[in-house]
């Protein structure tokens, strides 16, 4: 036992490196996760005093616990032994495949980059590009909704912006977590996503195993009381206008509701720009055959760096005006007391109704709405006809800054003339450039639906605003 061994230095290095990640691994790391883990829960009860809606115990299980608990999950199990058999393939294949689906599908949220990060970047940005308001929101009906109610946010989708700006304004009442597309699974974007509660979704999947691994998810992060935000609509806008509503995830939600546990409560969010920042892409993607927005790293980073040089310069200007309005909320459980059958349909034209209706009119969509007939005005036919306008909608949430109209006129027409999409003659009138035709038409659309009953019916791609259901 005394006896003295010679070893490789190598040998002996390597046996060292080894004890070392031994005790590490059974002493060390554990006390470490542990620490750490405590001083997290300690801030989450510190936020959950603040918020709203506190962040749930389910949005803080470590990633990996909630791959294994949805894979193994009595719904995913027999989900995957349908798909053997359908694909002839053995279980343990299929297996992997879903595990591999709920690996793409399961975020891992982090309280410290949700509002340490998130939340200060999402405030930054917003305010650096735009003014932002707050159109309209019903506080007192979202003070009545259930504590215990799962909250989810529905949201028209004008821009990649949308997920920035709700972000900051929601930030007192919950993180919210986004159903995002194939867009964000770009590293280390993904990493950052997944990091404030995001799941990823494949939009156009038609993989069964897929969908059902996806739709447990959804359903138990809506069972635990997770707040959710998502855009019903499925995409962003090509042509500016509302669009008929995907019902993918709405399905997933009212198949597995029980009306006697958990409510489900929507809450309507309705976003406008003065100038979204894609509009040229998505005008370009509207005519292409896959009708999908696609935008190069080159070309991103060449505009980010322009506006970044202006800003060094002095010459920089913001987009003008990004509002967001919150409407009143629907609660699930009362919505499916009053229709009979399938409620998706149902449930996702209400929902797309009541966000339409909250849409905020700016005075870009103004102006570019009296202006698309091509007619030439001057600044004070502009104004006429912008009150007019006004006064054809008189429940809209119309925001005018410093609360006139003829300056809100005003805005309109120089952001619009400054982009060359209008045209000032020499007699002072304005008239539309025969080459920005569409990208008028664009914001137009953005208020297409609010405007006379007869015009918003004018095209199938725009959901009617009628009556709420069982009114």
């Amino acid at each position: 036992m005394t006896a003295t061994i010679e070893l490789p230095i190598w040998l002996f290095v390597l046996i060292l490196l080894f004890a070392g990640v031994t005790f590490a691994s059974h002493f060390l790391f554990p006390s470490v996760r542990w620490f750490f883990r405590r001083r997290l829960e300690k801030a989450v009860s510190r936020l959950n005093e603040r918020l709203e809606r506190p962040i749930q115990p389910f949005k803080l299980a470590r990633r990996y616990d909630m791959i294994q608990r949805l894979i193994y999950d009595p719904d995913v199990t027999q989900a995957i032994h349908e798909h053997a058999i359908a694909e002839g393939i053995p279980d343990n294949v299929a297996f992997e495949q879903a595990r591999r689906y709920a690996r793409e599908i399961v975020p891992s949220f982090s309280a410290s980059a949700y509002f340490g990060f998130a939340i200060r970047a999402a405030r930054l940005l917003s305010n650096a590009l735009f003014r932002v308001r707050l159109g309209h929101i019903d506080e007192e009906a979202l003070k009545t909704i259930d504590r215990d109610a799962t909250v989810i946010f529905v949201m028209n989708h004008r821009s990649n912006m949308d997920y920035v700006l709700v972000t900051y304004l929601a930030a007192e009442r919950s993180a919210l977590s986004y159903a995002v597309g194939e867009w964000a699974r770009v590293w280390p974007l993904s990493q950052l996503i997944r990091a404030m509660g995001a799941y990823f979704i494949r939009r156009k999947s038609r993989n069964e195993l897929y969908r059902r691994v996806l739709a447990r998810y959804v359903r138990l992060a809506t069972d635990a009381g997770v707040t959710q935000a998502m855009f019903p609509e499925g995409g962003l806008s090509l042509t500016g206008r509302l669009t008929t509503p995907k019902l993918g995830l709405l399905k997933y939600i009212a198949d597995g509701f029980d009306p006697e546990g958990r409510d489900v409560v929507f809450v309507p969010v309705a976003l406008n720009y003065d100038r979204v920042l894609e509009d040229r892409f998505l005008m370009a993607a509207a005519h292409l055959p896959k009708r999908r927005f696609e935008a190069s790293f080159r070309i991103v980073a060449a505009k980010t760096l322009k506006q970044l040089w202006l800003r060094i310069t002095g010459r920089y200007h913001k987009f003008g005006y990004a509002a967001v309005s919150f409407g009143p909320p629907l609660s699930l459980r009362d919505f499916m007391a009053g229709v009979q059958g399938d409620p998706t349909m149902a449930l996702g034209r209400e929902l797309m109704r009541r966000i339409g209706a909250i849409v905020p009119i700016l005075p870009v969509p103004m102006v570019a709405w009296v202006m698309q007939d091509g007619t030439p005005r001057t600044r004070a036919e502009v104004e006429t006809a912008v009150s007019a306008l006004i006064a054809d909608v008189p429940h809209a949430h119309i925001h005018m800054p410093r609360g006139s109209r003829d300056y809100g006129a005003e805005v309109g027409l120089r952001a619009l003339t400054e982009r060359g999409i209008l045209r000032a003659d020499a007699e002072g009138r304005f008239h539309p450039n025969p080459a920005e035709t569409e990208t008028i038409q664009f914001y137009a659309n953005s208020i297409r639906h609010l405007m006379a009953p007869k015009i918003a019916k004018d095209s199938a791609d725009v959901p009617e605003l009628s009556a709420p259901a069982g009114s």
